[in-house]
């Protein structure tokens, strides 16, 4: 693996390439992003692809990536910029790319904004809370898991983040009527270390779940776009998220084995099925 460091007007990008470029075998690179996660999340599922040529990367003010703009926001359009920086810096483009979580989103607004970068798109589990039904609902649910890491710290953030992505079904009066989750039982800390800069616990990264996909941009461009989604996440928030974005795009969502973190090993506490999900990213890589 070798490590690069791209410097744009905005950031110092950090990216890592698995393998040659050119690629050895004809295929484009492979790209593998998210959001809030950085390169380390994708260890496990590159790992599984080593024929191929891998490039994973730090997204600006996440990991081993610096900002320079002054900002502490985080924006689709902006992260997307950044993605097509570093492939065109990387000069074999166009790439084939899995994207997760936030990184979906970056990934949809690329293919928007940047038409000719990508030549097939996994975009698995976007949470694009604001296109389900319930969206109003959903936005105060984010709110208020903004609301308990602003007054009590990260744990208690995390706490009812988990509580909000595992609630099944639409966000309804019982969901807001629960007491707030107590970190500990969830063994998150309970003491407040006095950060406030999360970006996902914080309200930095609501560009990102607040995105609605330029559907005629992404329908015109040259770009495979499949909307994937976990089959343990169906009922949950992002489960349902995808099915939206799916049927925004005049398409069914392709199901993967595991949950929204179905390609993580054990390193991050709630493994997936890595094995199951390489081999199901593959099958639908080669489908295009």
């Amino acid at each position: 693996m070798e490590t690069y460091t791209l410097t744009t007007a905005g950031a110092d990008l950090v990216y890592d390439v698995r393998g040659p470029l050119p690629t050895a075998d004809g295929r484009p690179p492979l790209f593998l992003i998210g959001h809030p996660m950085d390169a380390s999340g994708f260890a496990a599922l590159a790992a599984r692809f080593p024929d191929r040529t891998v490039v994973t990367y730090d997204p600006r003010g996440i990991g081993r990536s610096r900002r320079a703009d002054g900002r502490v926001d985080y924006t689709p359009e902006t992260l997307a910029d950044d993605v097509h920086a570093v492939i065109t810096k990387l000069g074999a483009g166009p790439v084939e790319m899995f994207a997760s979580s936030g990184g979906a989103v970056t990934a949809l607004a690329l293919v928007a904004r940047h038409p000719g970068d990508v030549t097939t798109l996994v975009a698995h589990e976007p949470p694009l809370i604001t296109i389900t039904p319930d969206g109003p609902a959903a936005v105060r649910a984010r709110a208020g898991v903004r609301d308990a890491y602003e007054k009590r710290g990260w744990g208690a953030g995390m706490a009812a983040f988990v509580a909000m992505t595992s609630w099944e079904g639409e966000f309804t009066d019982a969901y807001f009527a629960q007491p707030a989750p107590d970190p500990v039982a969830f063994g998150m800390p309970a003491e407040d270390d006095g950060s406030r800069d999360d970006p996902l616990l914080s309200d930095r990264s609501w560009a990102v779940s607040d995105h609605r996909p330029d559907v005629d941009a992404i329908n015109a461009a040259p770009t495979r776009v499949v909307i994937a989604v976990g089959e343990e996440s169906r009922t949950v928030q992002t489960g349902r998220t995808s099915d939206a974005a799916a049927e925004l795009l005049g398409q069914r969502a392709t199901v993967f084995p595991s949950h929204h973190g179905g390609f993580l090993d054990g390193e991050f506490g709630y493994p997936g099925k890595p094995d199951e999900f390489a081999a199901r990213l593959r099958e639908v890589l080669d489908a295009s």
